[in-house]
């Protein structure tokens, strides 16, 4: 599959982008910390598709005598983890089950938060990838800040439940990598529902996906620019330039309200956020030297890139990346599939774990996505072949903690701790294992996947009837 994506890619890469004791707390957690808003501005306008998501309603959840890796810095041995109502409530080895409760029998079984993708285009390029579903790329114009990828999500994509079986249970569904500037992304929970806004995550910030070097020149390049890495970095600076404009009227007029509020522009909109802090960029770019100068870009105008993605050459600026404070989504392996992508290493994610960076292993890929676990083992132990000490824990935060902070909501899902989100997988074996599956998966504390059980299967509309 890899190596067939690998090939598909030289023709759309540039359109798809690319403890002993238990522990426990109240059933409640402190959702994600929502982005401000202009309070000049009409509710409908500051947030005109709120989130619908509603939590599936499931039975309190004992799993007990399994190894439990909360990516804490804690791996238990025969440990135990309660949630209910959504919510962790103990994780330990001496945790009871309450009466009410379903006791799952975790015998040489293992557990981990949810799996997290920072970067996946599923339900955006849905299956079966005719032109029909492909609605990643607003492919008009360089900067194309005004859209946004929920408005072409399609939760029907019969990938979906291929990515759940595979222990996702959060995705960034992202705009692809045609244009400087993309437009806004969904951070949604990966559950069966019939609209996108069923499925996005509460409270969740958006993210702005950004675009270096070839994809852009490639697609704009005979269609009046930008056909040159210099075209592409004075296209992000006019952009920043009028969207700097644009939010300080907007900031004025919310101050004092003095005559009609300004012309709305989505384009700017979107952009404004941004210099406000409230959306975080996600840029795709390969090459270390147009890292460096998106960091020139970001101290400029102002703004923190919050991951740079696919970062094959991350490791030539690691110590640059983590002094930023700026994340890398990465392959473990995956590079070499055109010129900008010729300089990776086995060792990226090593190298940037060592340095101090924040690591995030990441699809890309409809089947990748169904594997991160297997991914981030496969760069663990590259990473210890070189002589990097990358620890067990480290490499599980790949999939879980550390994306969960790329997508600002670290303070309710990433690890297991007592008090946040139930996302939880159950694996059949050691999950930095080529055997491993997931057997259980439960997000927000329900059962949306169960191996075993065709009644916890679930099955798009696009699938029922077919075998």
């Amino acid at each position: 599959m890899r190596q067939l994506s690998a090939v598909l890619g030289l023709i759309v890469l540039a359109t798809a982008c690319a403890s002993g004791a238990a522990k426990t707390a109240p059933s409640t957690a402190p959702a994600p910390k929502p982005a401000a808003q202009d309070t000049g501005r009409a509710a409908a306008v500051a947030t005109p598709y709120p989130s619908t998501y509603q939590r599936h309603p499931n039975p309190p959840v004992l799993i007990r005598n399994a190894t439990i890796m909360t990516a804490t810095g804690q791996e238990i041995q025969g440990g135990s983890i309660l949630f209910r109502d959504g919510r962790i409530v103990a994780v330990g080895t001496t945790v009871q089950a309450p009466s009410d409760a379903t006791v799952v029998d975790g015998t040489g079984k293992w557990v981990t938060p949810g799996v997290i993708d920072t970067h996946s285009h599923i339900g955006v390029y849905a299956a079966p990838g005719t032109f029909a579903e492909s609605d990643g790329n607003e492919a008009t114009s360089p900067v194309t800040a005004e859209v946004w990828a929920e408005h072409s999500f399609w939760p029907q994509d019969p990938q979906i439940p291929l990515a759940i079986a595979g222990g996702v249970t959060t995705i960034q569904a992202l705009p692809g990598s045609a244009n400087l500037i993309g437009g806004r992304s969904a951070v949604l929970k990966l559950i069966p529902a019939r609209s996108v806004q069923d499925m996005k995550f509460p409270g969740a910030r958006y993210g702005l996906k950004m675009a270096c070097g070839e994809n852009p020149k490639r697609v704009y390049g005979q269609r009046g620019g930008p056909s040159t890495r210099m075209g592409n970095m004075a296209g992000y600076r006019a952009a920043f330039i009028q969207a700097e404009a644009y939010r300080r009227k907007w900031d004025k007029w919310n101050k004092d309200h003095q005559g009609d509020p300004p012309d709305r522009s989505l384009r700017n909109e979107s952009l404004a956020e941004v210099l406000r802090g409230n959306i975080y960029v996600q840029n795709h770019c390969y090459r270390a030297d147009e890292m460096m100068q998106m960091l020139d870009l970001a101290h400029e105008f102002g703004f923190k890139i919050r991951s740079f993605h696919h970062a094959v050459e991350a490791y030539k600026i690691a110590d640059v990346l983590a002094r930023e404070g700026t994340a890398v989504s990465i392959w473990s392996d995956w590079w070499g599939f055109k010129e900008e992508a010729m300089d990776g290493i086995y060792e990226n994610a090593a190298l940037v774990q060592q340095a101090g960076g924040r690591v995030v292993i990441h699809s890309d890929d409809p089947g990748g996505i169904q594997r991160l676990n297997q991914e981030a083992a496969k760069a663990m132990y590259h990473g210890r072949r070189a002589g990097i000490p990358i620890t067990r824990d480290q490499a599980v935060r790949w999939f879980t903690a550390n994306p969960a902070w790329v997508l600002g909501v670290d303070s309710i899902v990433g690890t297991l701790e007592a008090g946040k989100m139930a996302d939880v997988v159950l694996w059949s074996a050691d999950p930095l294992s080529v055997y491993a599956q997931a057997v259980q998966v439960y997000n927000d504390g329900w059962l949306v996947y169960d191996r075993n059980d065709p009644a916890h299967q679930p099955k798009t509309d696009f699938m029922l009837g077919q075998p």
